[in-house]
């Protein structure tokens, strides 16, 4: 059994298709803050687009690889099969009729395990889920969007991993990432870590064709670790356990290692440090493109093979308010 508490779900990474298209969904409909305009770092040729909170803090991180011409993935059990965001309680009427006036079709809200969901896909089909959550007192990002404050969006609520065989995933999320068993209810079993809200990983019972990664679905999920020293105690954990786990990776605003759960589904350990006001100021996140050290020798060329973007303002006491 693993003695280092998780801290959350630090960020979800998924793969799109054109990118000012997510550009526009995520900020222009959710309401979401672009807060890192970057690349892939082992593919610069792609961006690689980070939406959250004023901050762009753990726990509130969606981002993405849009890749042009990417084919339509498929989800089933090896993959992440939905991202939920909370919002405040009483907000599932309003974010529906917005939804519906802006062209997003939705079902009805319904209950889960306690919980109130309203599903929604993005435009490459990947399945967003707003869960309203009465004790989330994260602010959420306010201004871009007339997304009205009572309305934000928190962040991450909870992640749900497919799989045929629940027991081996299940195991490893217990006994080598120290989750605790929260509810079980028809198939799904929700895990819980210690860092307060975004700090769910659902397991449901899912069986046919195993998932694809591709255009519309999850790339990966990243957990929150406060620091290297916790990153590379959860390192050395797994690779005890006969985990295949990756070096420690530098990904200027954190670190990160990388694994799999024994279902398939990538799984990522991120630093909560040092954040991405490390190479530009808290109001000007996002707006142009920013590379690593060792990319910035070729930023001609990397900047010459993305398509331009067009980032929506912000409003400055909004982003000043420190939501």
């Amino acid at each position: 059994m693993s003695d280092i508490a998780p801290h959350g779900l630090h960020h979800v990474t998924a793969i799109a298709s054109d990118p000012q298209r997510n550009v526009d969904f995520y900020t222009e409909v959710l309401g979401l803050r672009l807060v890192k305009q970057t690349v892939n770092f082992d593919a610069p040729d792609t961006y690689h687009l980070y939406y959250g909170d004023a901050e762009g803090r753990p726990s509130t991180l969606l981002t993405f690889f849009p890749w042009r011409g990417v084919p339509a993935g498929r989800p089933g059990p090896g993959t992440v099969t939905a991202t939920a965001f909370s919002v405040p309680p009483d907000s599932l009427g309003w974010w529906q009729r917005r939804l519906a006036e802006m062209g997003v079709p939705t079902g009805r809200p319904v209950d889960r395990s306690d919980e109130e969901v309203l599903a929604l896909r993005d435009p490459d089909g990947l399945l967003i889920e707003l869960v309203a959550s009465p004790g989330d007192t994260r602010s959420g990002w306010d201004g871009a969007a007339h997304v009205p404050a009572e309305h934000a969006v928190r962040g991450l609520h909870a992640v749900t991993i497919a799989a045929d065989d629940l027991e081996p995933t299940q195991r490893m999320l217990a006994e080598l990432l120290n989750m605790r068993v929260d509810a079980e209810e028809d198939g799904r079993t929700r895990f819980v870590m210690g860092g307060g809200e975004g700090a769910a990983v659902d397991v449901a019972a899912t069986n046919g064709r195993p998932g694809l990664v591709a255009g519309g679905t999850v790339h990966h999920v990243a957990l929150r670790a406060p620091d290297g020293e916790t990153q590379m105690r959860w390192r050395r954990q797994l690779v005890e356990a006969g985990v295949h786990v990756t070096e420690v990776l530098d990904r200027k605003y954190f670190t990160s290692i990388y694994f799999r759960e024994p279902g398939g589904a990538l799984l990522e350990i991120a630093t909560d440090r040092p954040g991405f006001t490390v190479d530009e100021p808290l109001l000007e996140l996002g707006r142009s493109l920013k590379l690593p050290p060792w990319l910035e020798p070729d930023r001609e060329q990397i900047a010459a093979s993305l398509p331009p973007l067009r980032v929506p303002e912000v409003v400055e006491e909004a982003a000043g308010r420190g939501g």
